[in-house]
């Protein structure tokens, strides 16, 4: 009698299934009666030293997995120009972003001061499969199945188009400050995106990129060099983009390049050991006709425009952080507060 009993009620559940519309995100699978809340959860945590607190986002990628923003914004209801900050390589999740929120978002605090909202952003790590293939998707099972994983600049493509759609933002004024391989992923997502006003990208370690072929083995010294170099006198840094340039696919790095259409500031750093990348990157944009502009400072660190606390807790940018700081945010009032 139980099993019988059974069967007629999984019966008539089947019966008010079949006359309703499946309201479920993955109806091959499940049937849902009513559209089920797909409300997001956003936490709001105080910052230190400020009454502007972040709100920590959670953005879904293209493959249904989740990256951490951090998202501040001035006094108001905006809509507010916005700048996103990628710093080098990803990982490390919320942590990451409560860490550099709380002690090293000296530069987002001044870019607060000018009237812009901030967001630090997270993103898969950098991984070793060749950039430049095709992220394809099908149809599988009732769900998707990508031909590779995303890559690190495609989650930031998906946080940028999260970010557009927040109420306080203008969605026509969104830029990008990256460092090394955030200054790199600007040029990837620039290339394949149209949704950025303006970027800067400072010390960008384009070699991926670029195209930049291995060198010969009786080309290759002896060990690496020091990130920070004793000595690049410009005459050394002309001969480094000179031997660069013989080593890049020309034609597919301007293929990349010729699909730019935004300004980018591109920055250097006199002594860096990757300054030859930096420049060249800048050279072949102006060569293609692009909007683009160079300056190069000479600072000991890297990734020297993204400002921390100091021992006693306090931002104390050096005078040479304080000219970054003076040009990126000079760069960006010229593309994104003039009509």
């Amino acid at each position: 009698m139980h099993i019988v009993l059974t069967a007629l009620f999984l019966g008539g559940l089947l019966s008010v299934a079949s006359a309703q519309e499946n309201q479920s995100i993955d109806p091959a699978w499940l049937f849902v009666p009513e559209t089920v809340s797909d409300d997001e959860a956003v936490l709001v945590e105080p910052v230190i030293d400020s009454d502007i607190p972040v709100e920590l986002r959670f953005v879904e990628l293209l493959d249904g997995v989740y990256a951490p923003i951090g998202f501040r914004r001035p006094a108001g209801d905006g809509p507010f120009p916005t700048i996103v900050f990628a710093h080098m390589n990803g990982g490390f999740g919320l942590r990451w972003i409560r860490e550099w929120t709380q002690y090293g978002s000296g530069t987002l605090e001044a870019f607060l001061n000018e009237g812009y909202a901030v967001v630090w952003m997270r993103y898969r790590a950098e991984v070793d499969t060749p950039y430049g293939s095709e992220l394809t998707v099908r149809e599988f099972q009732g769900r998707d199945r990508w031909n590779r994983g995303p890559l690190e600049y495609e989650d930031s493509i998906a946080i940028l188009e999260y970010i557009k759609n927040l109420p306080a933002v203008d969605s026509d004024r969104i830029g990008w400050v990256g460092v090394s391989h955030g200054g790199e992923m600007l040029f990837k997502v620039a290339s394949e995106y149209q949704g950025i006003r303006a970027g800067v990208a400072s010390e960008p370690a384009a070699m991926d990129y670029l195209a930049t072929l291995p060198l010969d083995p009786s080309q290759q010294n002896s060990g690496p060099q020091p990130e920070t170099m004793e000595a690049n006198s410009q005459s050394m840094q002309t001969t480094a983009v000179e031997a660069l340039r013989n080593r890049i696919d020309m034609g597919l790095a301007m293929s990349r390049i010729n699909a730019i259409d935004m300004p980018i500031f591109v920055i250097g750093r006199d002594r860096d050991h990757n300054q030859a990348t930096f420049r060249l990157a800048f050279e072949l944009m102006n060569e293609a006709g692009k909007t683009v502009q160079w300056k190069s400072y000479d600072h000991d660190d890297h990734g020297f425009i993204f400002i921390q606390r100091d021992s006693e807790g306090i931002y104390d940018p050096d005078p040479i952080q304080q000219l970054i700081l003076s040009d990126t945010i000079a760069f960006f009032d010229s593309h994104m507060k003039s009509e």
